[in-house]
């Protein structure tokens, strides 16, 4: 079990130190829950109230807290505490899976794949034909991996994933389990002799450096060209990405979320659960959708829509505060 002092942690999250304690800080808990010999957390004003109940013998705080530790505990001050909280839990995280050797004897790779220096492949995993892999990548067991795809250094495949061929995964990735890059786009056409045509997707899928793609998410690829998730991008679990769209930097997608066809998403796009955006759509730089919201149209840089259809978020407020109050008159 790792144990760190407070000095320790203190020397990684560079913040000051507020009264004392000479326990070794045993693991990361939220304040409720946290015992004696736990860090935990307070990032926000409204949670100050729970410190004075709980165990806790160190929290991580906001440098702007209006209470003090109190007896034999202490704060450690930061300017961000919910980013500092990330780095403790850092500290704590235990070492991920291990392998017992580098490439399972029961994983298939073809003899023209390319592997890395210390790249990991599990049991049962395919490597296809003309597949490239860099460095220090770790593919667990079960994963698919097809022809002519490629596979940056560093990035981190978890079981059950399916990258299609000739799709392109950068450096510093994680696919978590069972996303699948690079399926068919939904593209069908009425035919009067046989029904719905099937159009070829002919395309394939980038993913740019630091993407990361929950479990259970769908990246389909290109009708033609290809479709984009740009730098740092974070998508969550049970996401769809459609056919030709393209996020630009720094994009968040909610669990549930999706995108249509040939959506084009800019820089730092919040896109929250269960939203849905129509195809052939542009929202701008800074865009932020609230949850279950249904987005028809372009949205310009900035702007934060509610509803459905979504409307800017001002005008939605208004509207509910409008129909609550009369609701409210009609029952008088």
């Amino acid at each position: 079990m790792k144990t760190f002092s407070i000095q320790e942690i203190n020397d990684v999250l560079k913040g000051t130190i507020v009264g004392n304690i000479s326990e070794k800080i045993t693991a990361p808990e939220q304040l409720e829950m946290a015992s004696s010999t736990e860090i935990s957390f307070i990032g926000n004003k409204k949670f100050e109230k729970y410190w004075e109940t709980s165990k806790a013998c160190v929290a991580v705080v906001n440098e702007d807290i209006g209470i003090e530790p109190g007896e034999n505990r202490a704060f450690i001050k930061v300017k961000n505490a919910d980013l500092a909280m990330s780095q403790v839990l850092e500290l704590f995280a235990p070492a991920p899976p291990q392998f017992a050797v580098e490439i399972h004897p029961t994983a298939v790779v073809d003899s023209t794949a390319v592997i890395g220096k210390g790249t990991k492949i599990g049991a049962g995993s395919y490597i296809g034909p003309n597949v490239k892999i860099g460095d220090n990548s770790t593919i667990y067991a079960n994963v698919t991996i097809l022809d002519e795809s490629t596979v940056g250094s560093n990035t981190t495949i978890w079981s059950g994933t399916v990258v299609r061929e000739r799709c392109h995964i950068g450096n510093h990735c994680v696919l978590h389990p069972n996303c699948t890059i690079g399926a068919d786009g939904f593209g069908f056409r009425p035919c009067p002799e046989r029904g719905l045509v099937k159009i070829p997707q002919i395309g394939n899928v980038i993913l740019h450096d630091w993407v990361e793609i929950g479990a259970n998410s769908c990246v389909d690829r290109g009708k033609f060209s290809s479709t984009i998730v740009g730098f740092g991008c974070k998508i969550d679990n049970l996401v769809q990405i459609g056919h030709n769209s393209r996020l630009g930097k720094f994009c968040i997608m909610a669990g549930n979320s999706g995108l249509a066809g040939s959506v084009t998403l800019g820089n730092g796009v919040i896109i929250g659960g269960s939203a849905s955006i129509k195809d052939h759509t542009t929202l701008g730089d800074g865009v932020i959708i609230g949850a279950g919201s249904g987005v028809a149209a372009d949205v310009e840089a900035g702007k934060t829509m509610l509803g459905y259809p979504a409307i800017e978020a001002r005008d939605a407020l208004k509207q509910w505060a409008i129909l609550k109050r009369l609701v409210k008159e009609s029952t008088r």
